[in-house]
């Protein structure tokens, strides 16, 4: 069994210090001690919001602020970080970083975001990331998403031809294209016979409304939980063993005819 935790937070644009202070007040509020393994996901770009004209301002370097900050909490709470994206500098210029940390505050992977959205010209002020990582959650293998990725479906059935069964999503997915979004996790879910954990930010800024709707989503399709419009917490309960029952009597994965995609 693995638990998950939706933080579904308002992030203040550029405002670092009140965004971790929200994420470890939402700590304090749901937290709710467990002897099953427990992943926390928090929104895309949880640390300083959708300022990423301004990355040479804002950038935290090699995402080591956000890395410490999730680290304590890790500890402190005994529980995995898996997402929440944060906008880091690297050598190489700004990237959008989901990060993965264990309960014992240890670094274990990170994920860059690999599709850029053009309407938001971040491919002007960001790097694209180029590697897609799996890792284990108490046996359960796990992989990353950030927002826009989930309107690539190659991306999610690469995951699950590597054995993924839990999909970990950070989002910063505006109103006018909820309806994709939710469409989108259930597709996923379905498509790859996984779980999707997805977390979406809520809250306005000047260029846009963002209504949360974050979910978490059974390899039916079945919505576990869903968050409405306002900040949200709940834990979820999955069995990942589950995703490997569905893939036995829908065996969709097995009957791919890869020879005539040409994908």
């Amino acid at each position: 069994m693995l638990r998950i935790g939706l933080a579904q937070l308002d992030v203040k644009p550029g405002d670092r210090e009140a965004n971790f202070a929200a994420a470890e007040e939402w700590m304090k509020k749901y937290w709710t001690p467990s002897e099953t393994e427990t992943a926390v996901v928090l929104p895309e770009l949880f640390d300083v919001g959708y300022v990423i004209d301004e990355a040479g301002k804002y950038a935290d370097k090699d995402a080591e602020r956000a890395a410490g900050f999730l680290s304590r909490l890790a500890r402190e709470y005994g529980v995995w970080f898996a997402g929440g994206s944060v906008l880091a500098m690297t050598d190489a210029g700004a990237v959008n970083r989901a990060l993965v940390v264990n309960p014992l505050g240890e670094y274990v992977t990170h994920y860059d975001k690999a599709h850029l959205v053009p309407m938001m010209e971040e491919d002007k002020y960001l790097r694209s990331g180029s590697e897609f990582r799996t890792f284990e959650i108490g046996g359960a293998k796990c992989a990353l998403a950030i927002c826009y990725d989930l309107r690539f479906c190659e991306w999610f059935r690469m995951g699950a031809l590597a054995g993924a069964q839990v999909f970990f999503i950070s989002a910063e997915w505006p109103r006018p294209r909820i309806e994709h979004w939710r469409l989108l996790l259930r597709a996923r879910a379905v498509e790859n016979m996984m779980y999707i954990a997805a977390c979406n930010r809520v809250g306005d800024t000047p260029a846009d409304s963002f209504p949360g709707y974050s979910a978490v989503i059974d390899p039916w399709g079945a919505a576990l939980c869903e968050a409405g419009e306002a900040p949200f917490g709940a834990f979820v309960e999955i069995d990942p063993q589950k995703a490997e029952e569905a893939r036995r009597f829908i065996k969709t994965l097995e009957m791919r005819r890869g020879e005539l995609y040409r994908l």
